[in-house]
């Protein structure tokens, strides 16, 4: 049994009776006097819950059961590494440079013509920002054309775990600037990939995603990222 192992008798009481997502909780003075625990220790664990997602809570609405994602919990962890230490960034890019390769195929097969189409409009988007007179940085189309391409993966983890370095990549400021030469060559990569997963080039639309990660090591940051060796993907050590 896993309820059992878990130290929270709120989180127990949310799992143990079944609310889906999207319904609405007793108050929590009723959830006290049902369960036995204390304000003072149920608004402690209730605040964990909020932490990791499984609940919200609204003057309107009430307590409201969330539907179940990884992110809150790995992005707090992981925003928390960075506190202690900036550096940690690095080993959590080659984590995510690790995934994106190892679910590459997976993903791109999953792909609608409507994610196509939305690929190729985000690369639009991104081109426009490079042209204007005041030049803008598209990281919001960057993280989303990375995001679009995995999204549709069945597996919580790896699409909490993606979207969670997206937000650390914010954090340690990163989207905030970067020379105009390394912009272009980022979205001559990222024209070309989407181009060769619109022609059905998966493995080609692979190489081109290895190669574009490694350019993270002139922007500073160290990471193990995969290189393809007779069609594998292997570890590589990039450095700056």
């Amino acid at each position: 049994m896993i309820l059992p192992k878990i130290d929270s008798e709120f989180l127990r009481y949310l799992l143990a009776d079944g609310h889906p997502a999207g319904a609405r909780l007793p108050s929590l003075a009723e959830i006290s006097q049902e369960t036995g625990m204390s304000m003072g220790k149920l608004r402690e664990q209730f605040e964990v819950a909020r932490m990791l997602g499984l609940v919200e809570a609204s003057p309107r609405r009430g307590i409201v059961r969330t539907e179940y994602s990884f992110l809150p919990a790995v992005r707090l962890s992981l925003l928390t590494a960075l506190a202690i230490n900036p550096t940690n960034f690095d080993a959590f890019s080659g984590l995510r440079a690790h995934l994106e390769t190892a679910y590459w195929d997976e993903a791109v097969a999953l792909l609608t013509e409507e994610d196509l189409a939305t690929l190729r409009a985000l690369v639009a988007a991104a081109w426009q920002k490079l042209s204007e007179p005041r030049i803008q940085i598209p990281y919001q189309e960057h993280r989303e054309l990375h995001l679009t391409i995995y999204r549709r993966l069945e597996n919580p983890f790896v699409v909490g775990l993606l979207e969670a370095y997206w937000d650390a990549y914010e954090a340690v400021e990163l989207n905030t600037y970067a020379d105009y030469a390394y912009l272009q060559e980022v979205w001559r990569y990222h024209e070309r990939i989407v181009d060769a997963i619109c022609r059905g080039e998966t493995a080609e639309g692979k190489r081109l995603l290895i190669e574009h990660m490694q350019l993270l090591s002139a922007r500073g940051v160290a990471i193990e990222t995969p290189t393809l060796m007779n069609g594998a993907a292997t570890p590589a050590r990039v450095r700056t």
